[in-house]
């Protein structure tokens, strides 16, 4: 029999302090309309003061707990994607992995910024595969406002704080059936000679600052509709499905141009993706979480159901998961 990973739980957070596009009016020059006509986006969630990326994941881990009926004790691997983290280090998965109770096993940081939580189930897919974890929780997580430009209209409008979690359990495949649900497959991209189309002017090494978001928007857009079409057509060609196979589409929740524009090419109907773009923004590695929590408790993903997600973040990378959920 081999090992497979399925889907045990999921669960997310999002701060309660909601900032409107009509509140960013008040400090840059924009309007709502600007706003929703370029992005989709209609408000964002923004972490308060005191919070951390960490609390954000902590509060999104527990929920994931609670939905998979586990206990913090039972996860093997903790893995957090975040491009934001507390500190330089430690990394801040063993923050996460201290205060939720977690007692055994590893915690570990990555970063892939929009595409960390579909590069951190790859791995976490990998541990399970290869027999080195049973249990293992994946964490996108952000507070992404804090390296923001508040005075740079073209990015501050973006993007949002919050964090998600999905917990992956093994499973058994018995005579090359998949008994139960399953991840099907994985697919990660990098591409470093992109790295000056979407990035942040600061670092430990480089400037001792945090720095803020810089993006050649035209560029990251061209780049994003080519990168995600292709990686899903690899997606479903790796699989033997053709787009008709896919129940539901959980984008990273970037642009809604950006989506309509992969769903055109790919011949996609609007009806079968995931959107909370209008609501969450761009939470970076935590949007694809956020959003495959909201679809499966209102309903909307059943046991069964054929799920692709896919990314693209600063690097560029990206990449894309494909799961009977």
């Amino acid at each position: 029999m081999l090992k497979h990973a399925f889907i045990k739980g999921c669960g997310s957070y999002l701060p309660e302090k909601i900032v409107t596009n009509s509140d960013l009016t008040k400090i840059i020059d924009t309007t709502d309309e600007w706003i929703v006509n370029r992005t989709g986006i209609r408000q964002r969630h923004i972490a308060a003061e005191n919070q951390n990326t960490s609390d954000l994941a902590i509060k999104a881990g527990e929920n994931a707990l609670a939905h998979a009926e586990l206990l913090p004790t039972d996860i093997d691997i903790l893995i957090l994607a975040t491009t934001t983290p507390d500190k330089t280090f430690p990394a801040t998965a063993t923050t996460v992995q201290s205060k939720l109770g977690m007692k055994k096993g590893a915690a570990f940081d990555i970063q892939a910024v929009c595409s960390g939580f579909v590069f951190g189930m790859s791995i976490a897919n990998s541990f399970i595969k290869s027999g080195q974890a049973n249990t293992v929780m994946v964490v996108g997580a952000e507070t992404f406002s804090r390296i923001l430009d508040w005075k740079d209209r073209g990015t501050c409008v973006l993007f949002g704080d919050g964090a998600g979690a999905v917990i992956l359990q093994s499973t058994r495949i018995n005579n090359s059936k998949i008994i139960n649900s399953s991840i099907l497959s994985t697919h990660l991209h990098s591409d470093g000679s992109t790295n000056d189309l979407l990035f942040v002017d600061g670092g430990p090494s480089s400037s001792q600052t945090v720095g803020h978001v810089r993006m050649a928007g035209k560029e990251v857009f061209r780049h994003a509709v080519t990168n995600l079409t292709s990686v899903v057509k690899e997606t479903l060609e790796a699989n033997n499905m053709t787009i008709e196979d896919i129940d539901w589409l959980v984008p990273h929740q970037a642009n809604k141009r950006i989506l309509d524009s992969t769903a055109k090419k790919l011949n996609l109907s609007k009806d079968k993706i995931i959107i909370t773009l209008d609501r969450h923004a761009n939470t970076s590695a935590a949007s694809i979480p956020l959003a495959l929590d909201e679809a499966v408790r209102d309903g909307r993903i059943n046991r069964g159901d054929i799920v692709l997600m896919e990314a693209m973040g600063g690097g560029l990378t990206w990449g894309s998961i494909l799961i009977r959920w």
